[in-house]
This record gives C-alpha cells, sequence and structure tokens, in this order.
C-alpha cells in the first residue's frame, strides 16, 4: 500500500474508534463535563460532527459554512456515522492527495490536511473516553503520528485560554512513559490525570 492509501486507512481507522466510543454513550451521560472545558458530551459529540463536515467540505475544495445549533439530533451515532462516511469517500477519490489546499494561514499539501484530521479525531476520541470512563488505550499508530504532526504543527500562537477563544490550552506536562493517548492529550492541552 503506498504512503497515501496507509494514511487514508489510518483516517478510517481514527474514524472508527471514534465511532465506536459514540456508540457506546449512554443518554444519561449527555450533560457530563468533557476534557474540552467548554462543551459537556452533548456539546463534544455535535462539535465532533460539525468538524468532520468542514472536514469533507475543505477535502472538497468547497466553501463551509458553520451551521447553527445541533447536528446530532437524538441519533448521535448515526449523525457521525454518516459524516464519517462522507468524509471517508472524499479521501478515497483518485488523486485527493496529490493536490494542495488553500487554509486560512497559507497552502499546504492535502496530505498535511489528512494528517491535521486524524490529529483532531485522535485528541477528539481521548475526550470522549475520558468524559465517559471508557479505556483510553486507542490505537497506538494513529496516537503516535497525531503526536509527531502535533509536535511539529502546534506553535505557541495557537495556544491560549479558552475564554480568549484559543482552542489549545498550555502543554500539560506527561511523563515520557505515559500511554500515548495521554502524551497526546497532555499535549494538546487537556489533563490527563
Amino acid at each position: 500500500m503506498t504512503a497515501a492509501g496507509e494514511s487514508v486507512e489510518m483516517l478510517a481507522t481514527a474514524l472508527d474508534q471514534a465511532g465506536v466510543l459514540i456508540e457506546r454513550i449512554k443518554p444519561e451521560q449527555a450533560a457530563l463535563p468533557t476534557p474540552c472545558r467548554s462543551w459537556n458530551l452533548r456539546d463534544l459529540v455535535n462539535h465532533l460532527v460539525e468538524d468532520v463536515d468542514q472536514f469533507t467540505a475543505s477535502a472538497k475544495g468547497e466553501r463551509w459554512e458553520k451551521p447553527d445549533g445541533d447536528l446530532i439530533g437524538d441519533d448521535w451515532a448515526g449523525a457521525y456515522r454518516d459524516a464519517a462516511a462522507g468524509l471517508l469517500e472524499v479521501w478515497r477519490r483518485p488523486g485527493q492527495l496529490d493536490r494542495t489546499v488553500q487554509l486560512p494561514f497559507g497552502e499546504r499539501p492535502a496530505s498535511w490536511q489528512l494528517d491535521q484530521e486524524i490529529s483532531d479525531l485522535a485528541v477528539h476520541a481521548w475526550d470522549i473516553a475520558k468524559a465517559t470512563g471508557q479505556p483510553t488505550s486507542l490505537d497506538a499508530e494513529v496516537g503516535r503520528m497525531s503526536l509527531a504532526w502535533g509536535r511539529e504543527n502546534l506553535a505557541p500562537q495557537f495556544r491560549g485560554e479558552e475564554a480568549e477563544g484559543m482552542v489549545f490550552g498550555s502543554e500539560v506536562p506527561v511523563p515520557d512513559d505515559a500511554p500515548i493517548y495521554d502524551r497526546l492529550a497532555g499535549y494538546f492541552g487537556r489533563d490527563p490525570s
């Protein structure tokens, strides 16, 4: 399999692991707090579906309009599955990774965008697992790739306080021998403890 094919399959793994975690959420857990301090569990799953929809539009080269309100209704897993299938279908198109994408901060290879999406999915999968008490020992390869992507791309100017509108907090120190997803979470500003 080519490197591009491996990246798309890693996206499939990242999408699947988040989907399994969402399927296991119980209705009474909707209001649970999450490592994303501004969001309860329902808000986080809605955000994740929104992210996947945005990724799909971007991968198609389309302009994405932020929706108003709820995307998940009463079928969180179904809404996520539909969004995930759409994203994977776009990335599996021939030549999809042989182009560049225009992002708010400049042009990047499509592979950069794909790796960013995998990283986002990995971190939010950890968020959901942590919030719901599910195991956080998720796919190690996805975790390692996501941490490497974060270390290379998550510049200090993208970090700050949530109240100031920043998406990523300061790095939380985590021991080098901690599980990969705890290291990933810490790097992306979450406290694994």
